[in-house]
Parts: C-alpha cells; structure tokens; sequence
C-alpha cells in the first residue's frame, strides 16, 4: 500500500518519463529503488524548480550544477535527503552522468511512509525494468534486498537467484552473466550499518570507475 503524491505535475512527469538521469535502456549502472518519495509540500519549496529541471533532463542537471539530484540543494527539507546524500558519498562525477539511471519498482511519486506489495505494481512498468535490464548494453544493476524481494514476488525477474558472493567482492550478487545485478545496503540506512555502507560505497566506486567507457 502507497500513498500517492498529490502533486499533479508531478504525477505528470512520472507518467511521461518514469526514471530519473540517463534512459535505462542506455545505461551502464542501474539503481533500481522501490518508490520515490517526496515531502507532501514539495511545491512550496525553492527546490521545486530545480526538481522539475531533473526530471526533464536528469544528466543535463548533473552536469549544469554537479550534484546527481536535487534533494542534495542545501534548502531542501524532507524525505529522501539521507539517501541521496549517501548516493553521493560514492564519489561518481557528472562525467558518468549519461551512464548512470535510477528507476523505481513503483511507477508513480509518493509520499510518506509507505509499505508496497506487488499489488501495487503496475506490469508495464515492471517489464520496462527487465527490458532495461537486458538491453544491448551490459549493465551493472544495483539493489537492495528489499527490492530483490519485491522483484522476486513479482514472478517478472524469475532469473533472480539467492544472493551469492564472489571472491574478492564485498558485494554479494544476484545475478551474473553478461550483465551483473549487485546486492547493497539500502542508502538510508545509518547507524551500525555505517560501516559496511563505506565499504560498499568504495566497491560500487570501484566497479563503475573500472568499467565506464570514459
């Protein structure tokens, strides 16, 4: 269950590009989210302007102002800070920003807390993810265990296997052929996770900066 945004803009934007940075399909590195949430008065805020920038063109926004979202704007207040201020701590530049998609399971915005079963899952979307997945390009795709889960019993990713690790990795894998789907911490969270986090944070580095064609 989910509560949708009441934004109608945007809910547009969501129906008209359902992803943010680069089009999945081209894409060399994949974060794939469960939901993207947003502050109930997202509108009100003096990010707003720059959130509708992204949306229209998420690797021409990185590049312009060097940050990889809008919610990392030190006047923004609300859901979703923590995790993109994580993402961030990658260390990934705007050099990477046309490789580089995020997609959401949920196909809309929304807001507050929400707790999402497959119910909620619009099928399209999901095989636009799969299609994503599997596109010419090979792909390394990251995800957390709470969206391995859902994708799982979605019955559309039956491919998935059980996380497994490989030598020399921190991170576990879920798949691997010619495109890798990657096991991590999600980006929210803190605390006693802080440290694997880092870890991570390093390994995905590593995994990007060793594979990008720039």
């Amino acid at each position: 269950m989910y509560q949708l945004h009441p934004s109608l803009r945007l809910q547009k934007l969501f129906k008209d590009q359902p992803y943010q940075g680069c089009c999945p399909i081209d894409a060399k590195y994949l974060f794939i989210g469960l939901d993207a949430n947003y502050s109930a008065d997202i509108e009100k805020q003096d990010v707003f302007p720059f959130l509708l920038q992204y949306h229209q063109n998420g690797v021409e926004f990185w590049r312009k102002y060097n940050m990889h979202h809008p919610f990392l704007h030190k006047n923004y207040k609300g859901d979703g800070k923590k995790y993109h201020q994580s993402f961030a701590k990658i260390g990934l530049t705007c050099e990477l920003a046309n490789e580089i998609s995020f997609i959401e399971l949920l196909h809309v915005p929304t807001v507050g807390r929400n707790m999402l079963t497959i119910d909620d899952l619009n099928e399209q979307h999901l095989d636009y993810i799969n299609c994503a997945i599997f596109s010419n390009k090979k792909k390394a795709v990251f995800i957390s265990n709470s969206v391995f889960m859902l994708m799982r019993k979605s019955k559309k990713f039956n491919w998935l296997s059980d996380p497994k690790s490989i030598h020399s990795h921190h991170l576990q894998v879920f798949y691997d052929e010619n495109t890798v789907v990657y096991k991590h911490l999600h980006f929210s969270n803190y605390g006693k996770f802080q440290a694997r986090k880092e870890i991570e944070a390093k390994e995905i580095y590593n995994i990007i900066q060793s594979t990008s064609s720039l």
